[in-house]
């Protein structure tokens, strides 16, 4: 997870299903073998796996996306400098996608514009109740994430969902 291509992987094959090395060099601009080196790595860690059954013949290999989301909390890797390095990178992707937003948006209609939000709040809480709420925003947004889209005639764009919560100081 410490590469960004690999989150980014990542990130694609959550997005639009299982994909072959050849059509993720396309969506990355990255070589083929390259793209196949990362998969390999993200396979040691079981973050993907092979899906046999899509090939066409020996030589076509699909990926999938392993099906847990990955979430994680500075107490999964204590006093660990490559996972605190890992979390810098993560952080600077979100960054990256809100600042893109920000570039992007006049070219957004205004319903898009106005509906796109970003919020902060203080509270103070027990370590107890930060995990709470942990729990409670990471189920809301793999409900939003994993729901079936309804039919109903109304625009869905793809949207990058993201929540913080640390302990700090105005």
């Amino acid at each position: 997870m410490s590469h960004p291509l690999r989150r980014r992987l990542l990130d694609i094959l959550r997005v639009d299903g299982p994909s072959t090395a050849s059509v993720l060099a396309g969506k990355t601009g990255q070589a083929v073998g390259n793209i196949s080196h990362h998969l390999k790595v993200l396979a040691a860690s079981e973050l993907v796996a092979e899906v046999p059954e899509l090939a066409r013949d020996r030589r076509e290999r699909w990926w999938r996306r392993s099906p847990d989301v990955l979430s994680r909390s500075a107490s999964d890797f204590p006093d660990d400098p490559v996972a605190a390095a890992a979390e810098s990178l993560v952080l600077e992707r979100q960054t990256t996608l809100v600042r893109q937003w920000f570039a992007e948006r006049d070219g957004y209609p205004e319903p898009w514009r106005r509906a796109a939000f970003t919020t902060d709040h203080w509270a103070m809480l027990s370590a107890a109740e930060l995990a709470e709420l942990e729990d409670k925003i990471f189920d809301l947004l793999a409900s939003l994430a994993d729901r079936e889209i309804p039919d109903d005639g109304q625009e869905r764009r793809l949207v990058f969902l993201t929540a913080r919560a640390v302990p700090g100081r105005p």
